[in-house]
């Protein structure tokens, strides 16, 4: 967002610096007010947002909000920004300090159209039908492409376009060069007293490319030292910063990575050391996830290039110290890794074929006799949901060879050997004769990001006998964590298998871990003492009253929003009431509305998705959010297995499932189907499922579309 101007670099008071002084109006007063004059023609412009809009779903409710109150039906096209957006553009002053992201629904021609060019001074950047449109200041560049050191926009825009990879789909971020001016413009960023504050961004952009002079890396050592003592970590630069020491053998680097910690550990392999080895070797055996890849890494340099071989002797070293599950996982991920980095740097092969690669490399690693047993159970859990895309590959490829390493396997590879059609499809048979018997000593990994633990939660709308036995050894098991306990408890009590045994098992031993506030976005299971009490309740469990004490009690304030959830356990009428209070009431619900429906069907013998039915036939008369109410619809699509969040996960297959579902019910109105049928055409298995993770196979989108052509919107 940049004009070409001669250079102003010796004019006493910059051109770019001017305007900036004479601004009375602050940046957000003047988004604002040309933000004001959008919309019509089928476009609505949100409000500018408050805190309760903090993310992208949070956008699409207020816009489906927007549009009933206006009285709209049919596809709206609309934009906003949210609360993250608002916090990285703005300062507290309102003056902007980076690019305000619009996000928008409905249809991209219609937005663009819709917002234009921008206000005066600023310029609105269309980043395609896949991305947000991004709102910043029109600055200047002089003949060489710098922006004045004085122009605080011009500069940050310079670095931001620095700062962007050439290719973000390749398997290591690669920069583009510098340009001899370029180079001396950030080198004299970093001349003389260091602020770092301001030589951060500086620093990066030169170290990215191998660029930090000894001096430059001694005086930001120091700096940093000054700047964050005890704290090494929060500085932004730290890991560019690393990499220079480890490059310029600095006589300090150690005790810099002592003091980092496991983090440290991911820069080590980019200067391969002996000592470097060792480090990340003990980060690793202590279950440092982050450490296991740099690992890895390192063995290869140092010891043994061949990734499969030098896994086995990780695996043997991580079992002979006894070290904890999350280094077996994280060295099969890093396995993975390896073995399809190395493949697409070999063949030059891009992010999709890769995908490709990795998910032959789990298939056949699941059968791989070359890797201990734990290893080819984890492969064939992450085979489960690869295998049909393998499959189809083999089938579609016909004999033609599918990306896959260059060397033979099973010799001594960097991963599977070259396969034809034959080859994958026979893979495919033999990870199908072994799965079950692998899968049974499997489960998800319970501290995987909430995101992924969530996309596993369909496979478990039945459980097998070895699932209940995982289950609950792993709410039994002390080092479960608050995340895997509301995942594991949840499981268990919606299908009826809780039990006093998990009771006892929790109380009192665990109380004080079950009373701290764990922050989910309660996408499929709640907080887990929220779990706990309702099934105390329903038990009659001694414990029961002591813990609707501590939910009924002043502290901690974060427990309040909570508490209506607890009203599911024995219900009764006037449990009942009280969550329809709440239900009607305008504020935040973390799921009071989805209690309310579950707690009404167990009182009035009704299923919930016919007591949710009733609602939407009332319309808003009732005080109910209409928005809340039809993801409330959806999420009881399945009534043993509620889902709690109130946004629908359109990349989630279980979502386009319980969309179906609503969209076939025989017993629920013809509004209540619509709203099956809308979330299903929206779901990204029909509009992107090149998105979707993993990619559908062939007959998973035959079937879709085909299913969607037999269901018209009239139906």
């Amino acid at each position: 967002m940049n004009e070409t101007v001669p250079s102003a670099a010796s004019s006493p008071a910059a051109p770019s610096a001017r305007p900036r002084a004479r601004r009375k109006a602050s940046d957000l007063s003047l988004v604002k007010a040309w933000w004001r004059g959008l919309g019509g023609d089928g476009f609505l412009v949100l409000p500018p947002p408050g805190r309760s809009r903090y993310t992208q779903s949070d956008g699409h409710e207020d816009a489906a909000e927007l549009a009933g109150r206006q009285g709209l039906t049919g596809p709206v096209s609309f934009a906003y920004w949210h609360w993250q957006s608002h916090g990285r553009a703005f300062d507290r002053s309102g003056a902007l300090t980076g690019e305000l992201l619009l996000h928008w629904g409905g249809e991209h021609a219609v937005v663009r159209a819709g917002l234009g060019g921008g206000p005066d001074g600023f310029r609105v950047v269309d980043a395609g039908p896949g991305g947000a449109f991004r709102l910043d200041r029109i600055t200047r560049r002089d003949g060489a492409g710098l922006p004045d050191p004085a122009d605080r926009d011009g500069v940050r825009q310079f670095l931001d376009a620095l700062a962007e990879p050439l290719d973000r789909g390749g398997p290591f971020l690669r920069y583009r060069p510098l340009s001899p001016a370029e180079a001396a413009w950030l080198h004299a960023r970093l001349a003389g007293p260091l602020e770092l504050t301001a030589a951060t961004r500086c620093a990066v952009a030169l170290e990215r490319r191998d660029g930090l002079t000894p001096d430059e890396t001694d005086r930001l050592l120091h700096a940093w030292r000054e700047a964050y003592p005890g704290r090494p970590e929060k500085w932004t630069g730290w890991r560019e910063l690393l990499h220079a020491l480890l490059r310029h053998e600095h006589r300090e680097v150690w005790e810099v990575v002592a003091a980092l910690g496991p983090e440290a550990a991911r820069i080590l392999p980019r200067v391969p050391s002996e000592r470097g080895l060792a480090v990340a070797r003990e980060h690793s055996r202590a279950g440092e996830r982050t450490a296991v890849p740099a690992w890895l890494a390192l063995h290869r340099s140092l010891r043994e290039p061949d990734a499969v071989r030098a896994v086995v002797a990780l695996a043997t070293d991580l079992a002979a110290h006894d070290a904890p599950e999350s280094a077996l996982r994280g060295l099969y991920t890093a396995l993975i890794g390896a073995v399809t980095s190395d493949w697409r740097r070999e063949t030059g092969a891009g992010y999709a074929a890769g995908r490709s690669h990795a998910a032959l490399a789990a298939v056949r690693f699941a059968t791989d006799e070359r890797l201990p047993r734990p290893l080819r159970v984890l492969a064939a859990e992450a085979a489960r949901d690869q295998v049909e895309h393998v499959r189809e590959e083999a089938l579609r490829t016909e004999g033609a060879p599918l990306p896959a390493a260059p060397d033979a396997a099973p010799g001594p590879a960097r991963g599977p050997g070259p396969a034809d059609g034959e080859g994958a499809a026979a893979a495919v048979r033999r990870y199908e004769a072994v799965r079950d018997e692998l899968s049974a000593g499997s489960g998800p990994d319970l501290t995987a990001p909430e995101t992924a633990l969530r996309d596993t939660w369909y496979r478990y709308r039945t459980l097998t006998d070895a699932d209940v036995r995982r289950l609950r050894e792993r709410v039994a098991d002390p080092g479960t964590g608050l995340q895997g306990l509301g995942f594991c408890l949840e499981l268990l009590h919606a299908h009826g298998l809780a039990g006093a045994a998990e009771v006892d098992a929790l109380l009192p031993r665990r109380l004080k871990d079950l009373t701290k506030k764990y922050r989910t976005t309660y996408t499929e299971w709640r907080h887990p003492l929220v779990t706990l009490t309702c099934l105390a309740l329903d038990l009659g469990h001694p414990a029961a009253d002591r813990l609707v004490a501590w939910w009924d009690g002043p502290r901690p304030v974060w427990k309040d929003e909570l508490r209506p959830l607890t009203l599911l356990g024995a219900p009764d009428e006037t449990k009942a009431d009280e969550l329809w209070r709440l239900a009607t009431a305008r504020g935040a619900d973390v799921g009071v509305l989805m209690t309310w429906v579950l707690a009404r069907a167990r009182l009035d013998g009704t299923p919930p998705l016919l007591v949710a039915d009733r609602l939407l036939g009332d319309g808003t008369g009732t005080g109910v959010n209409e928005h809340h109410l039809r993801q409330v619809l959806l999420g009881l699509a399945f009534p043993e297995q509620p889902l709690w969040h109130y946004t629908v996960n359109l990349r989630g297959r279980d979502w386009w499932q319980r969309a179906r579902a609503v969209a076939e019910h025989p017993g629920l109105s013809p509004e209540a189907r619509a709203v099956g049928l809308a979330t299903a055409r929206d779901h990204y298995l029909l509009r992107h499922p090149d998105r979707l993770r993993p990619a559908p196979a062939g007959p998973e989108l035959a079937s879709a579309r085909e299913w969607i052509d037999r269901h018209p919107l009239s139906t």
